[in-house]
């Protein structure tokens, strides 16, 4: 997954520079009385730190809820958790990564040709969800046929045995599946999370920094929370839970340092930026889109326990919507 990301932003910058060219208009300093590079240094600092603290007090709160006894994850009330979180992904992909993405292709910084004659944004989301279909398909296959082999090995095992391994197969694919699904899940957030880092380390805007950095840590701890609930449920080992909340916790931080320190030759309306980071967008809110419908709402409301209440499923409607709601509402701010 650390590949593609690679692969994809080496891409965006070998194509950027030969297919664009800047307008005039994008070529000036803006005289925006609110930008003082001395000032927005030590405001960036605050920044780092403050998302950081958000956002692992975002992604580590639902690690913790396996020591609430009525957050058990054979109840309803937990289901009801897992369906606030998938939609808090959804509202992400939706709401915040792919306006961002329309926004950034369709810039008037960028020429005409290409840019503004094709629909970039909705064709790299599209084939990032049926890239992401491949992905999980493939997995899928893999292990299946890799449980199945195991299972065949013992030929002198009564009928029910069998029966039995189908089960256990069953449940061995579901696993590995779900461990699939939360590292795909990952990488999309985490390039979300790096390319909003970039953007607000580059700005030496102080009156944009400090709203940013307000509404960036409600966000990034509505999103972890997100992310955590569905890392509870794949059943890491503690440690690689723990990894893994790290490395969401810290991806923001490490996105403004890069801008940071990128500040003198990153322009945020340059053909190379609003490329890279238009593509990058796109291909993370098709992942998060099609991660939110089809591996964790779908996969939830067609199990057995959605299934057999109606009032269950309208709760668990209710609290996806919430989630979307929310990110919805943050929207307005980041």
């Amino acid at each position: 997954m650390n590949i593609i990301f690679v692969v994809l932003l080496l891409i965006s910058f070998a194509i950027a520079p030969a297919i664009s060219t800047v307008p005039k208009e994008c070529e000036t300093d803006s005289t925006n009385s609110c930008i003082d590079k001395t000032k927005a240094l030590p405001l960036k600092i605050i920044a780092i730190v403050a998302i950081l603290v958000t956002s692992m007090i975002g992604v580590t709160a639902p690690l913790f809820s396996r020591y609430v006894p009525f957050l058990s994850q054979d109840g309803k009330i937990f289901m009801v958790v897992k369906c606030f979180a998938s939609g808090i992904i959804l509202g992400t992909g939706f709401i915040h990564v792919l306006p961002d993405s329309f926004e950034m292709l369709s810039s008037p910084c960028l020429e005409d040709n290409p840019w503004h004659k094709f629909p970039f944004t909705g064709f790299v989301a599209m084939l990032s969800c049926l890239v992401t279909l491949a992905i999980d398909s493939i997995a899928t296959s893999i292990y299946t046929r890799k449980a199945v082999c195991d299972d065949s090995e013992d030929t002198t095992t009564p009928l029910i045995i069998h029966i039995d391994h189908l089960q256990i197969t069953t449940r061995e694919t579901s696993f590995y599946m779900l461990k699939t699904t939360i590292a795909v899940l990952e990488l999309g957030i985490i390039v979300h999370s790096v390319v909003i880092g970039l953007s607000l380390g580059a700005t030496n805007d102080t009156c944009t920094i400090k709203g940013l950095t307000a509404a960036l840590c409600f966000h990034q701890m509505f999103e972890g929370m997100g992310l955590g609930g569905c890392i509870l449920q794949a059943e890491y080992t503690t440690v690689k839970k723990f990894v893994m909340a790290f490395f969401f916790a810290v991806t923001t931080p490490f996105g403004i340092t890069l801008g940071i320190a990128l500040s003198s030759v990153y322009k945020e309306n340059s053909p190379t930026a609003l490329i890279t980071v238009g593509l990058l967008n796109a291909c993370s809110a098709g992942l998060l889109i099609y991660m939110a419908l089809v591996d964790l709402l779908a996969a939830e409301f067609m199990g057995s326990m959605l299934q057999g209440s109606v009032k269950l499923q309208l709760i668990c409607v209710g609290a996806a919507l919430l989630g979307c709601g929310g990110m919805s509402i943050l929207a307005k701010w980041a």
